[in-house]
């Protein structure tokens, strides 16, 4: 069956505002924006939403070819092109490494060892993006690479698990529904992790984007 327009527009947003992070950036999501917009009432749901005429002209530079399918006007980027005006990245030193290396010897996927990560003292010069950059810095090391998906796993439960009790704690609108929607193959990868109660949290969330009025 065929998504409602307001939610497919929600997912492109959603690439849209995280294109930065996503292997194979503008030219993977470009083409995804082309596919999924084909619907005039895509792009009318998406001039609704913040920064959404943005992705609107966007969609229509590529239709026409004013833009390549592996790049974005710069005054269209995102934030005003704030995260893709990069600083040269941050390096990490041999004592760093050294300390990263033990702490994610002794890891344990639960707040508490999220929490011992979060504050090694050179994770915060990595800012929001920091389980993607350092993943980058250690990408040489097949060991250390492998214990650092385990890091970004257990980061991005309790982030999937915060958003989900966050949503079912407040009167949910037409808006969250597509944003759940648009999140729910993440809501249903990480919050099973949470035993009974995250299986609550999710049937919660199923029964609310399946009662469409």
């Amino acid at each position: 069956m065929k998504q409602p327009a307001h939610i497919i527009a929600q997912r492109l947003l959603n690439l849209y505002r995280q294109a930065h992070v996503i292997n194979g950036g503008w030219a993977a999501v470009n083409q995804v924006f082309i596919a999924e917009s084909n619907d005039p009432k895509v792009t009318e749901e998406l001039a609704k939403m913040p920064t959404g005429k943005r992705l609107v002209t966007h969609i229509e530079n590529l239709r026409s070819g004013k833009t390549k399918m592996d790049a974005i006007e710069s005054e269209l980027l995102p934030y005003g092109g704030i995260i893709a005006v990069q600083e040269a990245p941050v390096k990490l030193t041999d004592n760093e490494l050294a300390e990263l290396k033990s702490a994610l010897d002794s890891f344990e996927p639960n707040p508490e060892g999220l929490e011992k990560i979060k504050q090694l003292g050179f994770v915060s010069k990595f800012g929001s993006n920091w389980t993607e950059d350092i993943k980058s810095m250690i990408s040489h090391d097949t060991d250390m690479l492998t214990k650092w998906e385990d890091v970004t796993r257990t980061a991005r439960a309790y982030q999937m698990w915060d958003s989900a009790k966050q949503l079912i704690s407040e009167d949910l609108t037409e808006r969250d529904r597509a944003k759940i929607q648009a999140d729910m193959p993440e809501f249903e990868t990480y919050l099973p992790m949470f035993g009974d109660e995250g299986n609550k949290v999710l049937a919660k969330l199923r029964t609310f984007i399946s009662s469409a009025s």
